[in-house]
C-alpha cells in the first residue's frame, strides 16, 4: 500500500473513533438533560396552557374529558373541556380577587349538592369516580370553579339583573300576541330534588348555550338528561298552539329562530329547556286556553273508581265525597306533568280517566275540573325568575368575555 493510501486509511479510522466517542457523549448528555428535566418533553403534567400564569396541564384535560364522559354530557361539551378550564382559572381568578373565593366548607356543600343528583354521598361518588379512572381532585376543582362563579355572578350583577313590573308587563303582552300561532318544539326536562336545585339550572343553562342551532345535539342531550317521557323521542314534543305554553315560553318562542334554544323555564317540580323545531301562522284564537285545574284522587279498587264516577258531578264533590282525599291544583299548561297531560287532553270539564299510579304504586283518578284562560296565579314570578336568570347569563357571559380579552393565554403544542 502506498504511503498516500495509508494515510488516508489512518485517518479514516480517526474519524469513525471521534464520531463514536462524541455519539456516545451526546447521548450520555441527552439523557443527563433528560433526567433533570432540561429536555422539555410533554408529560402529562406538562402546561397545555397557561391562563395569567395558572397552568392548565394535560393531565387534568384529560380528567375532565373522562368526567364529563361519565356523566354522559354531550360530545360538545366533552371537545371543549380545554376551553372550560380557560374560563375556569378566569373565574377563579376573579373570585380571588373580589375576595369571593368559596370556604372549605362551602365546597364541600356544593360537592354533598352534586353527589346527591346519584343519590350517594360525596364520599361515595368520589370512590366510584376514582373506580373508574378520575380522580377526587377533578370533582373538587369542578365543583369549586362552578360555586366560585355563581358567587361572583351573584354579588356583581345580582343588584343589576333585577326585573321590574312594567317588564314583567311587556314580557306578558308580547306572549299574549302569539295569537293563533303553532309551535313545532323539543324539550329537555330535569327534575328538582331536595339538593340539586343550583346543579339543575346550571347544567340547564350551559346546554341552552351550548344547543343553539343543534338539532341532533340537543336530542342526543334530551336522551342523556332528560327526566319525562319524550326524552325517548329525543325530546321531540309534536305542535303545541300558543295556547298550551305559558307565557315566558311563548314570548321567547315567538322571538326565536328555528333551531333556537329557550333560556332554562320553571316546570312542575324541576326546569326545563326547549327548543324550536318549526313554527306554523294560523287565525288569531280568540281564547287560548293557558292553564288547567285538575284533581288526583287515589283509589282502591276499579270499583272504587266507578263510585266516584257515579258520585261526582264537579270537582267541588270531592270536599264531600272524600274530604283530604285528594290533590288539587291549577298549573300553566307546559307545567303539567308529562304522564298527567296526554290524559287531561281528552278529558273534559268533570270527567274521570284511571290508569295512573302514584309513587308506592297506588292507583289514580284524573278529574279535569276546568281550562282557563286567564293568566294563572304565579305566572308572574315565574316571568319574573325567567328574565332574572336570562339577564344575570347575559352579565355573566359578558364578564368572562372581559376577563378572557385581557388575559394572557399562551397555548402549548
Amino acid at each position: 500500500m502506498r504511503f498516500e493510501e495509508r494515510v488516508k486509511v489512518r485517518n479514516d479510522r480517526l474519524a469513525t473513533r471521534i464520531w463514536r466517542t462524541v455519539s456516545v457523549g451526546l447521548t450520555a448528555m441527552v439523557l443527563s438533560f433528560a433526567a433533570t428535566g432540561t429536555v422539555h418533553a410533554q408529560t402529562p403534567f406538562s402546561p397545555a396552557v397557561t391562563v395569567n400564569n395558572r397552568a392548565v396541564t394535560f393531565w387534568e384535560i384529560q380528567q375532565r374529558e373522562r368526567f364529563l364522559r361519565l356523566l354522559n354530557a354531550p360530545p360538545e361539551a366533552i371537545s371543549s373541556a380545554r376551553e372550560t378550564l380557560v374560563d375556569e382559572r378566569l373565574q377563579l381568578d376573579a373570585a380571588e380577587r373580589l375576595g369571593l373565593s368559596p370556604s372549605i366548607e362551602e365546597i364541600e356543600a356544593g360537592m354533598q349538592e352534586f353527589a346527591a343528583r346519584a343519590n350517594l354521598s360525596a364520599p361515595a361518588f368520589i370512590a366510584q369516580l376514582e373506580q373508574l379512572g378520575v380522580a377526587g381532585e377533578t370533582f373538587r376543582d369542578f365543583v369549586t370553579a362552578g360555586v366560585s362563579w355563581r358567587t361572583v355572578v351573584r354579588n356583581r350583577f345580582g343588584p343589576r339583573a333585577q326585573v321590574t313590573e312594567a317588564e314583567i308587563d311587556r314580557a306578558m303582552a308580547t306572549a299574549s300576541s302569539a295569537g293563533g300561532t303553532r309551535y313545532e318544539i323539543a324539550e329537555i326536562v330535569v327534575q328538582f330534588t331536595e339538593t340539586n336545585q343550583a346543579e339543575v339550572r346550571a347544567l340547564l343553562s350551559d346546554l341552552s348555550g351550548s344547543l343553539d342551532g343543534e338539532i341532533e345535539g340537543f336530542s342526543d342531550a334530551a336522551r342523556r338528561f332528560s327526566d319525562v317521557g319524550s326524552a325517548r323521542n329525543g325530546g321531540l314534543v309534536g305542535w303545541r298552539s300558543a295556547g298550551a305554553l305559558s307565557p315566558d315560553l311563548r314570548a321567547q318562542l315567538n322571538a326565536a329562530a328555528i333551531g333556537d334554544v329557550s333560556a332554562p323555564v320553571p316546570r312542575q317540580g324541576g326546569l326545563a329547556i326547549v327548543q324550536l323545531r318549526d313554527r306554523e301562522e294560523n287565525a288569531p284564537a280568540s281564547d287560548e286556553i293557558v292553564a288547567v285545574e285538575y284533581a288526583l284522587i287515589p283509589v282502591n279498587s276499579d270499583a272504587d273508581a266507578a263510585g266516584l264516577r257515579n258520585s261526582l258531578d264537579t270537582c267541588d264533590d270531592l270536599y264531600g265525597v272524600r274530604p283530604g282525599g285528594f290533590e288539587r291544583q291549577i298549573l300553566p299548561i307546559d307545567q303539567v306533568p308529562g304522564n298527567v297531560a296526554p290524559i287531561l287532553a281528552g278529558l273534559d270539564a268533570n270527567e274521570l280517566s284511571a290508569g295512573l299510579s302514584n309513587a308506592q304504586g297506588q292507583p289514580l283518578v284524573v278529574m279535569l275540573c276546568g281550562r282557563s284562560t286567564a293568566i294563572p296565579e304565579g305566572a308572574r314570578e315565574d316571568i319574573r325568575n325567567s328574565l332574572f336568570q336570562r339577564r344575570l347569563a347575559t352579565y355573566a357571559n359578558g364578564y368572562l368575555a372581559e376577563l378572557r380579552a385581557e388575559a394572557i393565554i399562551n397555548e402549548n403544542p
